[in-house]
């Protein structure tokens, strides 16, 4: 979502997902690996719409790699829900990339799931893990 007069704000993006029925488990609450495809796909969508994305990142010659996921449950999301899901990037330092990702249900607000992500810079050519351009680095300086 953008910030005042239209600008993206890089701190926080929001995106909205409808539960569709081929998303759920067995129990009827939307299976695990569904809240990850969220959380990597609300972070895609936000630094392509800050003009940080696929086109930018390949010119750089590199790309983002997610290291690790902290995910906690606190409630279930179900068929019918529809649900907001913001990244919040915390800190880009170095070759890491730190966001947090709330899942909360629209119909009242609720905070469904909270996701720590550590995300790592790599170089294209060879997969290992490398500085984060100074562009990208700049966008993100709280100073």
């Amino acid at each position: 979502m953008t910030g005042s007069g239209g600008r993206i704000d890089p701190w926080r993006y929001t995106a909205r997902y409808p539960v569709r029925q081929y998303e759920l488990d067995v129990l009827g609450h939307v299976n695990n690996a569904v809240y990850l495809n969220w959380v990597e796909q609300v972070a895609v969508d936000h630094v392509e719409a800050l003009g940080f994305g696929r086109a930018w990142a390949s010119e750089a010659g590199g790309a983002w790699v997610v290291r690790e996921h902290h995910v906690t449950y606190h409630r279930a999301v179900e068929y019918g829900d529809v649900v907001l899901v913001t990244t919040l990037p915390q800190q880009i330092v170095g070759v890491r990339g730190l966001r947090r990702t709330e899942i909360h249900r629209e119909a009242d607000g609720a905070l469904m799931t909270e996701v720590d992500s550590q995300w790592i810079w790599i170089r294209t050519s060879d997969g290992r893990p490398t500085r984060v351009p100074a562009d990208l680095l700049a966008l993100f300086d709280r100073g």
